[in-house]
């Protein structure tokens, strides 16, 4: 039996997002939800039509104010696959572009010869731009975020859940300049329907989990915590993505 089995055959089936014991020791702050505010974002400058804050991160990152596909910092904006550059309708390990209808067919970012197609290796662990949904789609110099890069938003900002225009989901307050920014708790697409709606952020980091390939870094939250995640993360699956400038 392949390795990762068990594993990867629940990413097929599931495609869903989870935080376990391990993940919760990753959580950035974890309380009981607080009263709704209305919330409002910073913006501080604006690169090929779109605006982004600095947040004085300590890499010079600047995040963008709003999702791609989004007309505003509450709009959820389209879902992508990992790797994929456009939404779409169904999202599955069939409709996936870089495996063969199945989780150990990988055709494309994958470490392990047991989930490659026909023993496929290429061992990348990052996205190429040509398969970057931040950069096909807002042009050079925006990226999908790296886990580095998501691990950073997390360490150098507060984040409360609240809300804006009645959209839910986590303001980030930078401990550095006081700068803000919102992302709404857009949930996640399998197959044709649409999960978490409200509850959870799901957004894709460029950033493959190579212990299984099958699965890609995300940011994750909820009303009561913020992490990073890659557990029961199919790549398959339509999550949001947030895009940044630099590094």
């Amino acid at each position: 039996m392949k390795r990762y089995f068990a594993f990867l055959m629940i990413l097929a089936l599931v495609g869903a997002c989870a935080t376990t014991a391990d993940a919760k020791r990753r959580v950035h702050r974890k309380a009981k939800p607080k009263a709704k505010t209305t919330a409002t974002v910073t913006i501080t400058g604006r690169a090929q039509g779109h605006d982004y804050v600095d947040l004085g991160l300590p890499s010079g990152t600047l995040w963008a104010t709003m999702n791609v596909g989004a007309n505003s910092p509450e709009d959820y904006g389209d879902y992508f696959a990992w790797g994929e550059t456009a939404p779409k309708s169904v999202y599955n390990l069939n409709t996936y572009k870089w495996c063969n209808g199945d989780y150990d067919q990988l055709t494309k970012y994958c470490t392990d010869s047991d989930l490659g197609y026909n023993g496929f290796v290429d061992n990348k662990t990052e996205l190429d731009l040509e398969d970057d949904a931040a950069t096909a789609n807002w042009g050079s110099g925006w990226r999908m975020p790296s886990l580095t890069q998501i691990q950073e938003l997390i360490d150098s900002c507060t984040s409360e859940w609240t809300t804006i225009n009645g959209v839910d989901g986590r303001l980030f307050k930078s401990k550095k300049n006081g700068a803000s920014l919102f992302f709404p708790a857009a949930g996640y697409r399998w197959s044709g329907g649409l999960n978490g709606l409200g509850s959870y952020g799901n957004y894709w980091s460029r950033t493959l989990y190579a212990g299984a390939p099958g699965s890609a870094y995300e940011l994750l939250f909820s009303s009561g915590y913020v992490t990073w995640n890659y557990y029961w993360i199919n790549r398959g699956g339509g999550r949001g993505v947030r895009a940044v400038r630099g590094s």
